[in-house]
C-alpha cells in the first residue's frame, strides 16, 4: 500500500509509512492529524464551508496498526459546523479531535486589511533537509532559516508528497495538518539528547492555503519541569494565513 491509510467505512488500515522518528511502531502525529481532517471534510455541511480550526488530542501513542474511525456532528448551524473525530486502537481511544468549519462567503473587506507578506526565502531557494523516518520520507522539507531538527527558531517549508488516504487526493487543509505536526522539529532541542513529543496539536487558519508548500515559522519555549510549547506562523508562497501550536512533553534521554 503506497498510501498511509486505507479506509473502509469505520475500519482504517495503517501502512508502515505512518511511522515517526521516535518508535517504528508509533505513528508520526501528522498521520492521524491529516486523517482527522480527511474524515471531517467528508461530513456533509448545510452550506459550502472551509476548515478554520483543528484541535487534536493524542490520548496515547497511536500505533502503526488497524484503527477504528468515529465521526459526530457536535453543532450544526448556518454559519458553522463543529465536528468530532475519534480514532480508536484495540478499542481504546487514541485520538480525540474537534474540527470547526466556517461558511465560505466572500466579504467586502476594507482596503487596509492586508495579509502579512512572506518574509523568508521561497521553497525553491531553500535548503533541502534529508529525512529518515517512514512518514518523513513522504514529505519534502526545505529550510529557509535555521535547520530542520536544529536548536533554536526555524522557518521550514513542507510539501506532502505521499497520499494520505488511498484513492483520495490531499486537500489543502490536510497539507497543513501534515506540516503542522513537524512544529516541534522546526525549533527543537538536540534530538540526540532529548525527546520532545507533542501531546496535542492545534491549528487555526484565516483562509485556506494555496499551492503544495506550507511554511512553519516556528519557535519553542521550554519550561524547567518537563513541559514545553512549540508554536509557528503558517504561510504559503503568497503569505501568512494561520498559526499552529503543540504542547510538548520534555525528557532527557537515558
Amino acid at each position: 500500500m503506497e498510501a498511509i491509510f486505507r479506509v473502509d467505512g469505520a475500519r482504517v488500515v495503517t501502512s508502515p509509512h505512518a511511522a515517526g522518528p521516535w518508535d517504528p511502531n508509533m505513528q508520526h502525529g501528522g498521520a492521524p492529524a491529516s486523517l482527522v481532517v480527511w474524515a471531517a471534510e467528508r461530513i456533509p455541511a448545510p452550506a459550502p464551508m472551509q476548515i478554520a480550526r483543528v484541535t487534536v488530542d493524542l490520548m496515547r501513542p497511536v500505533p502503526v496498526a488497524e484503527l477504528a474511525l468515529e465521526t459526530e456532528v457536535l453543532r450544526e448551524g448556518r454559519k458553522i459546523q463543529l465536528c468530532a473525530v475519534r480514532l480508536l486502537a484495540d478499542g481504546k481511544l487514541a485520538v480525540a479531535a474537534t474540527v470547526l468549519k466556517i461558511r465560505c462567503e466572500a466579504q467586502p473587506l476594507p482596503d487596509d486589511i492586508v495579509e502579512p507578506r512572506l518574509d523568508v526565502a521561497a521553497p525553491e531557494q531553500s535548503r533541502i533537509e534529508p529525512q529518515n523516518s517512514p512518514f518523513g520520507l513522504g514529505v519534502t522539507i526545505r529550510a529557509a532559516r535555521g535547520r530542520f531538527g536544529g536548536v533554536g527558531p526555524g522557518a521550514i517549508w513542507y510539501r506532502a508528497d505521499r497520499s494520505v488516504v488511498e484513492g483520495s487526493s490531499i486537500s489543502q487543509a490536510m497539507r497543513v495538518a501534515v506540516a503542522s505536526d513537524f512544529c516541534n522539529a522546526c525549533s527543537a532541542l538536540d534530538f540526540r539528547e532529548w525527546t520532545f513529543l507533542n501531546a496535542d496539536l492545534s491549528i487555526s487558519m484565516a483562509r485556506e492555503p494555496v499551492g503544495e508548500w506550507i511554511l512553519l515559522d516556528a519557535v519553542s519555549w521550554i519550561g524547567p519541569d518537563g513541559a514545553g510549547l512549540a508554536t509557528a506562523r503558517l504561510a504559503d508562497t503568497q503569505g501568512y494565513f494561520g498559526r499552529c501550536a503543540q504542547t510538548l512533553v520534555i525528557e532527557k534521554r537515558r
